[in-house]
């Protein structure tokens, strides 16, 4: 008999003992416990770029481990948030990280190259974890939100032999399988191969959802210190009845329609197809001194046409717009995007007796095509809609008259050098200091229009261990986010406007208990976020010598973070977080508006004061056999127009049974069927509804 599954990792273990036995190599095993801790990995690049205890990073940091995304049935990176402290949805695949909307700061393999950019939501497949800085990570990665990042760790080509073909049925008519297989092609080669396919319609109204991916690569041992990983990733993702927005709701945050209302047209979509050739070369100089050089490609191309909502039909004959009759205008637009990206990255390691010194470098070129039509309300031929009485299909795009609103183009250039010291101050005492310098190049293709803009962003932390199970660690990191190229051209000719700048200052306590089996992260924060861009009251239009946009906003977000991970017990695992978050605006133009409407004193959009998750799994070895169990809290929000988003609760449910090398798992996700919003939009859109209940089926073998 094969060995039952919550066995198999240590069987490979003993397996590859006694083979390195019969190679003649000496190899010692100890087995303490079971062999697999599921969800506790103790060990990330994310927090330094290179591989690091997670107890001395002086920075909070989560990783969520393949096991945890299969035991949750996670096809897409929105399935994970519940897992992740101080992380929430904002709309699509952006998120609210401590506070603060971050859409763009997303990493692959630690480089950038999004191929999921542009409203795509990312698809769990092609990656074995995926881990999490919280904070602001200017000092490593550059330009982005201080709130923190998300790096996505892909499957890569190993020696050892091991396929997996995996089934998936559901609601909602879903259907999807996968097959991934990797091993040996020789002594110093080895391959993966992997194929997803799922389909699955929408619990919204004309909406639906085709993903497909290819993806594998090949790994070349050059030499006995040198090793090349090349890796292929063909996404193609249409969405139907997108852009998907949210439903109306009224101040309260009640839904005015049913959870399943769309704005969108039968025949509206959003076409996503990406190619993505990455190559990473490692290389060991001596003992000491190491490199790791990746170059990254990314062909991205996105064509979408959907139905906007604008504003409520007049039916008071006052001038004014109401809801009375539910009579909503729309617009269509029908758009192209089309990024090539380029990123190059290159760390040099040297270590000393009590140092481990990082140098480094990237480079990151982005070339974009857009090319944007629009119709605008019955003028253009574009046919209101009833959200009571929904009157869909009574309007035809081919009719409409569009506007070309312009094919347009951008060039961005990236450059920086980056210097970080990891120092052993005796035996108790760490510390970690980077220092990273970058250069930011925006050009617009059609009217030459450029910019430029550097940043020195420093890094500092401290690491106290008073037991060999306990770290203290303290740390002050900084942000840097230059603002948008279209909102620099407000400004042509009257001086570009300042990046926006972060600083946090974090305190946090990491513990390991019952042996290591397990972790505790506890983390306080504050951070200032500075120079936010708003709309210059003084502005009286183009030409008039006054910047349209001003750099007067500030934002302070503080908060608390709680993070518990590991095993129980053999047979009890489990993961567990709570976030206390608040986030309010200190300083700003009252009432102006730039990317949201800011008041002093006012709490950002979609960042809620407290939120929990929960997913402990118990496992019955007699029966190979296990349960798990969910759960994930969000409290009251306030979307971009003020209303009200509802504090909500979610359960979720899974069994799991194996006979021999096949598994079957049924998962039970939002297992009460609760009605709720996720997130907020703006009024004439409504809240992004969270989905019903949805029975997951997947039949897993491995060969």
């Amino acid at each position: 008999m094969k060995p039952a599954r919550h066995l198999l990792p240590l069987a490979i273990t003993l397996q590859a003992a006694s083979a390195a036995a019969a190679d003649g190599l000496e190899e010692e095993i100890v087995v303490t416990g079971r062999a697999q801790e599921f969800y506790l990995e103790s060990e990330t690049r994310v927090g330094t770029k290179v591989a690091t205890d997670i107890m001395d990073i002086p920075q909070s940091v989560q990783v969520l481990s393949a096991q945890l995304m299969r035991d949750q049935a996670a096809r897409q990176v929105t399935d994970l948030y519940r897992a992740v402290a101080g992380v929430s949805e904002f709309s699509y695949s952006g998120v609210t990280f401590r506070g603060f909307r971050d859409d763009a700061n997303v990493f692959y393999d630690g480089v950038r190259g999004d191929p999921y950019s542009g409203f795509g939501v990312p698809q769990l497949f092609n990656f074995e974890r995926v881990e999490i800085l919280k904070g602001p990570a200017g000092a490593l990665y550059g330009g982005g939100e201080p709130g923190g990042m998300i790096n996505y760790v892909s499957k890569k080509p190993r020696f050892e032999e091991a396929t997996e073909v995996n089934l998936t049925l559901g609601n909602y008519e879903r259907l999807g399988g996968s097959v991934d297989t990797t091993g040996s092609l020789g002594e110093s080669v080895a391959y993966r191969f992997g194929t997803f396919y799922e389909e699955q319609d929408s619990f919204r109204n004309n909406a639906d959802a085709i993903n497909q991916e290819v993806a594998g690569g090949l790994l070349f041992q050059l030499a006995e210190k040198t090793r090349l990983t090349t890796t292929l990733d063909y996404i193609n993702q249409d969405l139907g009845g997108n852009r998907l927005r949210g439903v109306p709701v009224d101040d309260d945050g009640n839904f005015l329609v049913d959870r399943s209302y769309n704005a969108n047209e039968k025949d509206d979509f959003q076409d996503l197809e990406a190619l993505v050739l990455q190559a990473t070369l490692d290389h060991q100089f001596s003992e000491d001194l190491s490199l790791s050089t990746t170059l990254r490609r990314l062909d991205n191309e996105r064509e979408q046409q959907y139905h906007e909502s604008r504003s409520w039909v007049e039916v008071n004959g006052d001038g004014e717009a109401t809801i009375d009759d539910g009579t909503i205008k729309r617009e269509y637009r029908k758009q192209y995007r089309e990024n090539t990206e380029t990123s190059l990255t290159a760390d040099f390691v040297y270590s000393l007796d009590n140092q481990e010194i990082l140098f480094g470098g990237d480079y990151h070129r982005v070339d974009t095509d857009y090319d944007y039509h629009r119709a605008r309300y019955e003028a253009d031929g574009v046919g209101n809609l009833n959200i009571f009485e929904l009157n869909y299909g009574e309007t035809d795009p081919s009719s409409y008259n569009l506007t070309d609103m312009g094919s347009d183009g951008a060039k961005s250039n990236r450059y920086s050098v980056y210097l970080q010291d990891q120092i052993t101050l005796g035996q108790r005492w760490s510390a970690l200091v980077g220092l990273r310098y970058d250069t930011f190049e925006d050009t617009e293709k059609s009217s030459g229009y450029r910019f430029e803009d550097t940043a020195l962003v420093p890094r500092a932390g401290l690491v106290f261990k008073p037991t060999d199970h306990t770290s203290v660690y303290l740390n002050y990191s900084e942000s840097f986010q230059p603002i948008g190229l279209g909102s620099q051209e407000d400004v042509d000719g009257e001086g570009n406007l300042d990046p926006e700048t972060g600083e946090q200052i974090e305190l946090g306590v990491k513990n390991e208990w019952l042996d290591g089996s397990m972790m505790t992260t506890f983390a306080v924060y504050t951070i200032a976020k500075k120079d936010v861009a708003q709309a210059n009251p003084e502005d009286g239009g183009p030409g008039d010598g006054i910047p349209a946009l001003v750099n007067v906003g500030e934002v302070e977000s503080q908060g608390f973070e709680a993070t518990l991970v590991g095993d129980l017990s053999d047979t009890w695992t489990i993961t567990a977080n709570y976030a206390y978050n608040d986030t309010r605006v200190t300083q700003a133009v009252e009432g102006a508006y730039f990317r949201n409407t800011f008041n002093s004193g006012d709490r950002f959009t979609n960042a809620p004061e407290h939120q929990a998750g929960l997913w402990t799994r118990y496992d019955f070895p007699s029966i190979d056999s296990s349960i798990a169990f969910g759960a994930d809290y969000v409290s009251e929000q306030f979307s971009l127009s003020g209303q009200r988003v509802k504090p909500f609760t979610v359960f979720d449910l899974s069994w799991s049974t194996a006979w021999n090398d096949t598994l079957v798992q049924v998962n039970a996700k939002n297992l009460f069927d609760k009605e709720y919003a996720v997130s907020g939009f703006n009024e004439r859109n409504g809240h992004f509804p969270g989905e019903p209940r949805e029975l997951v089926v997947q039949v897993t073998q491995d060969f």
